[in-house]
């Protein structure tokens, strides 16, 4: 952790933990660092998804080609955030609502994940034009991924095959203007097979355009770039994945290609900062519970994996009894929660660990607090620090502490 951080994580009492801290400086430089590292003709979106706190947005707002949001919640949440940016619409399961909202919001482009959201949004045009890609689910071995969005069955995009009806509605009606394709089909790769996906992409799409008569503008691959939470300080290789992409974008020299990272942008600029409450020892093992847990930080309950962190020593005990500490040996990091499912971290071996002491977990600004059950047990919520340079503030953005 940055000593400006630490600076002021050290000034909260313990009635502000735990604490979200988002570190905006290192946000800016992180994805500063994406867009150089990009070719011209690849746009960069940011998906509202990942973290769309307030100030996470207008951050990236000056660094990106636009946002993607996949509900009319974060579309209205964007919108109302920064009005003129250019915001794409995806996920399946559109309501006639949601599209009328993004057709009264003007969004840049529609990702149509099916002949009947293609046919349900017609309905509701008017004498409204709008600019759509199509959703392609490529049948491609993706081998072991993280996450698999496409390449096997599942209920994101649409079947190449029918793909063919839509391509009858589009030209049946002028209202509606096809750009592109829409093809994420995994994610938590790595620069390498990243490349390779989108070179095999590219040339099925182009293949199809060519065999089907279509003018293709643009191709969106979605995010999915790895982040690695075991090894925190190895982070996605966006210069290779540029330089890479520079060969690929020459042999399509006519198309634009479209990304929509979020996960891998803002996962290394939040932590989610906490206290010891207790270390107990059960059948031989050393457990430290924490305040909050879980239904603050989601992530490692979701993705099934030991949370990175980083005890901050604090050597004030006023107790007249022993400290209860744990040194030199593995220790579960767990919650409040009356689950057995509520672990942050296991078994993992500690120099030393007090009650009383403070946790700092890393890579919480991504897929934790927005994705978190929050309302269960009651326990009060976080508060939001925001360090900007040399100067902290503490927001409860979207979000306001709750009372227990």
């Amino acid at each position: 952790m940055k000593p400006a951080l630490l600076d002021h994580v050290g000034r909260m009492t313990d009635d502000d933990l735990p604490a979200y801290v988002y570190d905006l400086p290192a946000l800016r430089e992180h994805v500063h660092a994406i867009r150089a590292a990009l070719p011209e003709r690849v746009e960069l979106l940011y998906a509202a998804k990942a973290n769309s706190a307030s100030r996470i947005v207008r951050t990236l707002a000056g660094h990106v080609d636009g946002f993607e949001v996949a509900s009319g919640g974060e579309l209205r949440h964007v919108r109302a955030l920064l009005p003129d940016a250019p915001i794409a619409f995806g996920g399946p399961g559109k309501t006639p609502a949601e599209l009328t909202c993004a057709l009264d919001a003007g969004v840049e482009r529609l990702h149509i994940e099916s002949e009947h959201e293609l046919r349900l949004l017609i309905t509701l045009l008017d004498d409204r034009t709008v600019d759509v890609l199509l959703r392609v689910n490529l049948p491609i071995d993706l081998g072991q991924v993280t996450l698999a969005m496409g390449g096997r069955p599942g209920p994101f995009g649409m079947d190449p095959a029918q793909l063919d009806h839509c391509l009858e509605l589009v030209a049946a009606d002028p209202r509606v203007r096809l750009r592109g394709l829409h093809l994420h089909l995994a994610s938590g790769l790595q620069a390498p097979a990243q490349l390779a996906l989108v070179d095999e992409v590219l040339a099925w799409a182009e293949h199809w355009a060519r065999t089907h008569g279509v003018d293709l503008a643009e191709v969106n691959v979605g995010g999915g770039m790895g982040v690695d939470y075991t090894h925190p300080h190895k982070v996605f290789d966006w210069s290779a994945f540029g330089a890479g992409l520079r060969p690929l974008l020459a042999r399509h020299p006519d198309l634009t290609l479209r990304i929509e990272p979020g996960r891998s942008v803002t996962a290394y600029c939040g932590w989610y900062v906490t206290q010891v409450l207790d270390v107990k020892f059960s059948r031989g093992e050393a457990f430290a519970v924490l305040r909050g847990g879980t239904h603050h930080l989601r992530t490692p309950a979701a993705k099934q994996h030991d949370q990175p962190f980083e005890v901050i020593p604090d050597d004030v005990w006023p107790r007249p009894w022993a400290r209860p500490e744990v040194r030199d040996e593995p220790v579960t990091l767990v919650g409040q929660l009356c689950t057995p499912k509520d672990v942050l971290a296991r078994r993992v071996t500690v120099k030393r660990l007090r009650a009383g002491d403070r946790v700092a977990f890393a890579m919480a600004g991504a897929y934790a607090w927005n994705i978190s059950h929050h309302a269960f047990l009651m326990h009060p919520h976080p508060t939001f620090h925001h360090v900007d340079d040399a100067e902290a503030s503490a927001t409860g953005d979207a979000y306001a502490r709750q009372p227990a």
